[in-house]
């Protein structure tokens, strides 16, 4: 898999550039907060300044973050109503739809099956929380047949889930009531959702008061210790405010959920791209080994290097396994 395949070049350029534009839409003069670290509290430090957004950097536990950052209600209204969303819905998304399902979807699917086997083998339901266009529910039951539901708060997506006779929910998860869930062992799962997030500690406190004792979480998020994020840094095209707000890794992300009261049962970061990702930015690389590296090296070595940066959860692709004890 190459990064083009899901994320051509001139797509994704043009989803960024209707960002920015989106930025002065609904962000202009809004009003901000700061915030201390997402993950551990602790104050960080000035990083650098990317759309108009301010990052911090955690010295405590490496997690980059924006600080200070617009208030919730500014997040939903360029969610609800902006140019770059929509573009995503409507021609992103569509257009590299089959590519995904081949190369995202059903690999997930079946490393999710893995999981639950693996660590919880009485799991009666999965929840898929921001479940888009079903995509990944339409996979994973034709490997596990198990009770399934899906959250996703956008009526367009809520529509496409019900015409794929999908168990779906519409609302945002901080609207769920308990009495709204199935009372048997339950396994939530959420993909690329947890960066985007105003209050990544709000989200995961409500998902715990959710869940039941036994019951499980399963996400999969940006590392801001992922190799090409460190090596582009603030030229990373994955560091995209408003989109993306939160870079947690391998060990903050378990300072945070151990806080709320999980058992972390893995952390992994399983990634495959960080290195195309690089060769094609590698004019905006700056540190001579990685420049070098991947002017001379091979296909093997490139994968071999791949390789040993996910087996050292040192990829951008970050993905936690958890549970409420």
């Amino acid at each position: 898999m190459k990064e083009n395949d899901i994320r051509p070049q001139n797509l994704f350029d043009e989803l960024l550039r209707l960002n920015k534009l989106d930025i002065q839409k609904c962000f202009k003069n809004a009003k901000v907060i700061e915030i201390k670290c997402p993950a551990c509290n602790a104050r960080g430090t000035y990083s650098f300044t990317k759309n108009g957004f301010k990052f911090d950097e955690c010295e405590t536990c490496k997690s980059l973050y924006v600080s200070p950052r617009p208030h919730k209600r500014y997040f939903d209204a360029y969610y609800s109503d902006s140019e770059s969303t929509k573009y995503w819905a409507t021609t992103f998304y569509k257009k590299t739809e089959k590519n995904r399902r081949e190369m995202l979807w059903k690999p997930k699917a079946k490393i999710i099956k893995e999981k639950i086997n693996f660590f919880l083998l009485k799991t009666d339901t999965i929840i898929d929380i921001g479940g888009g266009y079903g995509t990944f529910i339409e996979e994973f039951l034709k490997i596990l047949k198990i009770n399934h539901l899906i959250i996703e708060p956008s009526k367009h997506l809520v529509k496409i889930c019900e015409k794929k006779k999908l168990n779906v929910i519409e609302n945002f998860l901080e609207n769920i009531h308990k009495k709204d869930l199935p009372k048997f062992p339950k396994t939530f799962v959420s993909f690329e959702l947890f960066e985007h997030l105003h209050n990544p500690r709000a989200f995961l406190e409500i998902l715990y008061n959710l869940m039941d004792s036994g019951d499980s979480f399963i996400f999969t998020t940006l590392s801001g210790m992922g190799a090409d994020i460190q090596v582009l840094w603030q030229d990373s095209k994955s560091i995209s405010p408003p989109m993306h707000l939160n870079f947690l890794n391998p060990k903050s992300v378990e300072i945070l959920l151990k806080d709320i009261g999980f058992k972390v049962l893995e952390t992994s970061t399983p990634g495959k791209l960080d290195l195309d990702i690089m060769k094609n930015n590698i004019d905006k690389i700056k540190d001579k080994f990685w420049k070098n590296f991947l002017d001379y090296s091979t296909t093997q070595e490139q994968n071999n290097m791949q390789k040993i940066i996910s087996e050292n959860k040192l990829s951008s692709h970050m993905m936690v396994v958890c549970k409420k004890i």
